[in-house]
């Protein structure tokens, strides 16, 4: 008999995020580095000169998990940060070339996990899955904030 959790969506994604994390995990152990913080420091590498709020949500990431990443990748000597002309208060944050070899290495070990964990599925069934995540993302990124409101 099957449980109403082995049939929820959110249940499921939960799971295989977790795996995936964990391969992941594994396979970045010897950079020193965690797929949060990779993921973070990719976004940085695709667009420097970010402030923090940016670097968030185009990570998917809560402020506070931004700060302790940012932090983290700082402390690595991933990440340098720079006072903004305007705002002293606000930061843009840069890449190191310490940071850049880091993606530069690891960038070909994501692409393969991906790879292998989408091992038999077509192009047509990749597209359609990533389609669908992004709409799910976008429901609850609207029902967030209609329940904010509230």
């Amino acid at each position: 008999m099957n449980s109403p959790l082995d049939e929820s969506v959110g249940f499921h994604m939960g799971v295989t995020y977790r795996k995936l994390s964990q391969l992941l995990q594994h396979r970045l152990r010897d950079y020193h580095i965690t797929p949060e913080q990779w993921s973070v420091l990719y976004r940085i590498w695709e667009k420097e000169g970010q402030i923090q709020k940016e670097i968030g949500e185009r990570s998917g990431k809560d402020k506070p998990t931004t700060t302790r990443i940012l932090a983290a990748l700082e402390e690595k000597g991933f990440i340098r940060r720079e006072s903004g002309e305007k705002d002293r208060r606000s930061y843009s944050i840069f890449i190191t070339d310490e940071g850049k070899r880091v993606i530069e290495q690891t960038e070909p070990i994501e692409h393969q996990l991906h790879s292998d964990v989408t091992e038999g599925l077509s192009e047509e069934e990749k597209a359609s899955l990533l389609r669908l995540l992004r709409r799910l993302t976008s429901n609850a990124d609207e029902l967030m904030k209609r329940e904010k409101k509230e």
